[in-house]
């Protein structure tokens, strides 16, 4: 217990360090994926740890083998249903992975205590555990709340583009919403799907991304505008339309000289 409760809290300070520093995981190279053979090794010190009631319950049913059986089948079915809309509830709800984490550190601190010799009842654990499980659900109830009412008043999508007009523009005004509402905004607006389609976002990129490029980067050089004189022959003009890979081209006419 002693050494499995070290471990809950290494593992759980580590990663609410990690959560709670709050910086960018996004990196300008690939990603490099987490080594095989650690991660196998925190599975099976964590499968262990949590497993000690499971043994202990499992030599108390030693002479009801049926029942055994038929237990962990209903787990192993309930993990296999369960899996993906659990993933996708704590991705949508990153809130949901600090209380976990602070889960693993009461617990971690338990089996510590008990491994020290300090008893300490299950019920403290329990009444701690279900009073930060209802404190968070009413958190995600005012968030879903608030969530509902901001999406009410104004469109997410005529919010946006009112602020990138205003940034385009110079202007700086005050937000009609604070940043708060604003994640929560977009988080909805994640949820139920894009505001903007692909070509608006990448018409609002460039758009934001000029200011940063060079002006040989814009330009193009006269030299390379491809065009179509009016006065050439008609096969000329054929072959040009035939090669030319824009949507816009340019037509002169030039004047012929008296």
């Amino acid at each position: 217990m002693l050494v499995g409760g070290i471990f809950l809290l290494f593992k759980a300070t580590m990663e609410l360090n990690e959560r709670l520093e709050g910086k960018d995981d996004e990196q300008q190279g690939p990603r490099k994926g987490a080594r095989f053979w650690p991660v196998v090794a925190q599975i099976v010190v964590l499968d262990a740890v949590f497993s000690l009631d499971s043994v202990i319950t499992a030599v108390g049913m030693v002479d009801h083998l049926a029942v055994m059986m038929i237990a962990v089948c209903i787990a192993i079915g309930l993990m296999l249903l369960a899996s993906k809309p659990l993933t996708r509830f704590v991705n949508a709800h990153p809130t949901i992975v600090i209380l976990c984490l602070s889960f693993l550190l009461m617990i971690g601190f338990s089996l510590v205590a008990e491994g020290f010799g300090y008893h300490i009842p299950k019920g403290y654990l329990y009444a701690a555990i279900g009073f930060s499980v209802m404190i968070e659900a009413l958190n995600q109830l005012s968030q879903f709340n608030r969530r509902r009412f901001l999406s009410k008043v104004r469109p997410l999508r005529e919010r946006t583009a009112e602020a990138v007009l205003r940034m385009l523009n110079g202007k700086h005004e005050e937000a009609e919403v604070d940043s708060h509402s604003a994640n929560l905004l977009a988080d909805s607006a994640s949820e139920s799907g894009e505001i903007f389609n692909q070509q608006e976002r990448h018409m609002i990129e460039r758009v934001l991304g000029m200011a940063q490029r060079t002006v040989s980067s814009i330009m193009t050089s006269r030299h390379d505008v491809e065009y179509l004189e009016l006065n050439d022959p008609q096969e000329k003009l054929t072959q040009l339309l035939e090669k030319n890979q824009h949507t816009r081209i340019v037509v002169v006419e030039k004047q012929r000289q008296r």
